[in-house]
């Protein structure tokens, strides 16, 4: 059996080396390395597929929500709302622009951002709300945007682990993940769904004005050459990343049918285990499972980390430590709020291989010794 892996990138560019070679050799033999022909036509495949108007590729994920929150005209001092269960790009931004990050609890199901507690968070001086699409799975958005719509706040999609999720509202309306706030986001970063052969990331919306300022920001704060009527930053998507993703995207429905199979397999496998609790699928969204993760119940999860180790299982922890117990993030505010959902999933949550690549004989082993250090 082949070494089991948390995402296996080599496996995944076998299958599609030979058009990947031919088209990164043609990139470097037309020295068109920025802002190609592959960036455009990668901008227009990915809209189209996301069914939005506009889509803006830049350096990184990290990038990409920094630029929406520039785009936006956030001023230092203004509140942006987000959950503290998250990997820490959502909110270093946030400090970055001088504004106030405000860290708030999760749902204990889905592991996003609890609605009600983004009611409760809100003030005079909030502007935005961020809900993060953790692990595949769309936050409850239909909530958060009627919310966001009674306090006129902005809402920036965090799409990074959840491209290609479908949100259905409770009149039937399907959209992606990422295309129902003012602004989503996502990361291209080699590991993701989607992910390139580097840094990369892009920005969605449909709003017409809002993206000939994102275009705006992300380009040295210019629109015409030379006329910097904002300041801005310099983020771009590179023409060899742009080529490579145009061929993955292609796949990126096959890759999330087999994302899905593994994590059904799972279910299957864990679910009369009373020691682990499957992950909750919520009704209103599909789940891309970025990531595969397990609560654990009553198990030692560091020794249950040790022991997948030493039979070569690997498995990962996302997130030990919640943004509002981290030293950078640390607030006197927080010492009244209730984090009681966040503290627990942080001390509970474990993540399993899940990739595109994953065989039977790799799914049956990771279970078999998943239920080993269980029985033993």
């Amino acid at each position: 059996m082949k070494s089991i892996q948390m995402v296996d990138l080599v496996s995944q560019y076998e299958k599609i080396q030979t058009e990947v070679d031919q088209k990164l050799l043609e990139v470097v033999r037309s020295s068109q390395y920025i802002n190609g022909p592959e960036v455009k036509h990668f901008s227009e495949e990915l809209a189209d597929f996301l069914s939005v108007k506009h889509v803006i590729p830049c350096a990184n994920g990290t990038d990409a929500l920094q630029i929406a929150m520039m785009a936006l005209g956030l001023k230092p001092g203004d509140e942006v709302i987000t959950a503290s269960f998250t990997y820490i790009a959502t909110v270093e931004v946030i400090g970055l622009l001088g504004l106030t990050p405000v860290l708030v609890e999760v749902d204990p199901l889905t592991f996003n951002l609890d609605p009600e507690a983004f009611r409760a968070a809100i003030t005079e001086k909030t502007k935005a709300v961020v809900p993060v699409h953790l692990y595949g799975q769309c936050a409850n958005m239909e909530e958060i945007l009627e919310i966001a719509k009674e306090f006129d706040l902005k809402v920036i999609e965090d799409t990074a682990q959840a491209i290609g999720a479908d949100y259905t509202f409770s009149d039937g309306k399907v959209v992606k993940a990422g295309c129902m706030g003012n602004i989503g986001t996502t990361s291209f970063f080699p590991s993701k769904n989607l992910g390139c052969f580097g840094d990369g990331g892009a920005i969605f919306t449909d709003d017409d004005e809002l993206a000939v300022s994102i275009r705006q920001m992300a380009n040295h704060g210019q629109t015409i050459r030379y006329h910097h009527d904002n300041i801005g930053v310099n983020s771009r998507l590179d023409s060899i990343q742009a080529a490579v993703l145009r061929i993955k995207l292609r796949e990126l429905n096959s890759y999330t049918d087999a994302r899905q199979n593994a994590a059904q397999y799972y279910d299957n496998a864990f679910k009369d285990e009373s020691a682990l609790e499957v992950p909750m699928r919520d009704a209103s969204s599909t789940h891309v499972f970025h990531q595969y993760t397990l609560k654990t119940k009553g198990v030692d999860r560091n020794a249950m980390q040790e022991f997948l180790a030493s039979k070569n299982v690997p498995s990962m922890i996302y997130y030990p430590i919640p943004v509002h117990r981290q030293k950078a993030y640390m607030d006197e505010r927080y010492e009244n709020m209730d984090f009681t959902n966040t503290d627990d999933l942080c001390d509970r949550v474990i993540s399993l291989p899940m990739q595109t690549e994953l065989s039977i004989n790799q799914l049956e082993y990771i279970v078999n010794s998943v239920k080993e250090f269980l029985n033993k």
